[in-house]
């Protein structure tokens, strides 16, 4: 059965709760809105027990982006199809956090009913990561990529795949992308640093090429860039940056200054090269709690990570920790303690 098929069968019944008083047909509306909405970001033709846990945190985060009907004037397109779909939209909003949450609910609800119908084997969303929140709408529950999904996203960003048939030469945005996804992923920089980020803001001293972001209540760090990092940095100057005026470092193929909605669907095109096994949906402010992670639990001393991220006390710092799979094991494994004591 495919998701557009269960979703008109479940919506037949939910209309039918409001003949016999079970549901005023207002809230059955709502339902209704909501499973369409479900069938256009998940797509129609999917088989619905083909869903797993990451394509439902892949429509829910393409739900909560996705710009809020009220404001529609203000958006310039809409979002695309398919697990992942949503992309920003530069001067879109998004839907509120109560929207985002019922949204939720809706699908939960549709889900459960598969069961029970027997559409589906198993409910993907106890899979799902992405939980609504009283403040802030939807979020995963785990921010911060593991150590694999991170080097799956990486290693994406740094290859530069052949152009799309038909393409321009000036319209390829890889170079830039990948710089992005990059900066972020190594930096981690709040998404305002990023994309208020000059081409003069960037410097060479001794050898190490350095970012000097300007950060919260006028506060400037200079943070050195990753090997890797400069190298696209400098491809994507060269070769890979329109040839403007605008002194703005990260522009659109038409030359002008992204905003920080573009940030995301940037971050999704690069995804899409990712292989299925080690891709997982992330936010930037999710990579952002990927770079203190993994600094933090290589043991990097935490006030250079707290320098690195722009933070002025160690304390906040404990936001930014997302607990890693089998961290504490490699830590009893190595205890300072035990190191270069012969086995009994």
């Amino acid at each position: 059965m495919t998701v557009a098929e269960a979703a008109d069968r479940y919506v037949e019944l939910v209309r039918a709760r409001t003949v016999t008083g079970g549901l005023s047909p207002s809230t059955a509306e709502v339902y209704a809105r909501d499973v369409a909405t479900l069938v256009e970001l998940a797509g129609a033709e999917v088989v619905l027990d083909d869903l797993t846990g990451q394509d439902v945190d892949a429509v829910l985060l393409a739900f909560a982006r996705k710009p809020d009907g009220r404001s529609a004037g203000r958006s310039g397109r809409a979002p695309g199809a398919g697990p992942g779909a949503g992309r920003a939209v530069e001067g879109a909003v998004g839907q509120s956090a109560s929207s985002q949450a019922r949204f939720r609910r809706s699908i939960s609800a549709l889900f459960k009913h598969a069961v029970l119908a027997g559409w589906v084997q198993i409910n993907p969303m106890t899979a799902s990561t992405v939980t609504a929140q009283e403040r802030g709408g939807l979020r995963p529950h785990r921010r911060a990529l593991t150590r694999e999904q991170a080097q799956g996203l990486i290693g994406a960003a740094q290859t530069v795949e052949p152009p799309a048939p038909g393409k321009r030469r000036d319209q390829r945005t890889e170079l830039r992308d990948g710089l992005i996804v990059l900066l972020l992923a190594t930096v981690g920089p709040r998404v305002s640093e990023l994309v208020r980020a000059n081409v003069e803001d960037f410097f060479t001293n001794d050898g190490v090429r350095y970012w000097r972001i300007f950060g919260k209540g006028g506060r400037t760090r200079d943070v050195p860039l990753p090997d890797d990092v400069a190298r696209v940095l400098q491809a994507y100057l060269e070769r890979g940056r329109p040839a403007v005026q605008d002194k703005a470092l990260l522009l659109s193929w038409r030359g002008r200054r992204l905003a920080r909605g573009d940030v995301q669907a940037v971050i999704d095109r690069v995804q899409a090269r990712v292989d299925p096994d080690q891709r997982r949906s992330v936010t930037p402010h999710g990579l952002r709690h990927t770079t203190a992670t993994h600094l933090l639990a290589d043991a990097v001393d935490m006030d250079a990570v707290r320098r690195v991220l722009g933070h002025s006390d160690l304390s906040t710092l404990g936001r930014y920790r997302d607990e890693l799979p089998g961290e504490l094991e490699v830590a009893m494994r190595s205890h300072p303690l035990l190191r270069g004591t012969p086995p009994a």
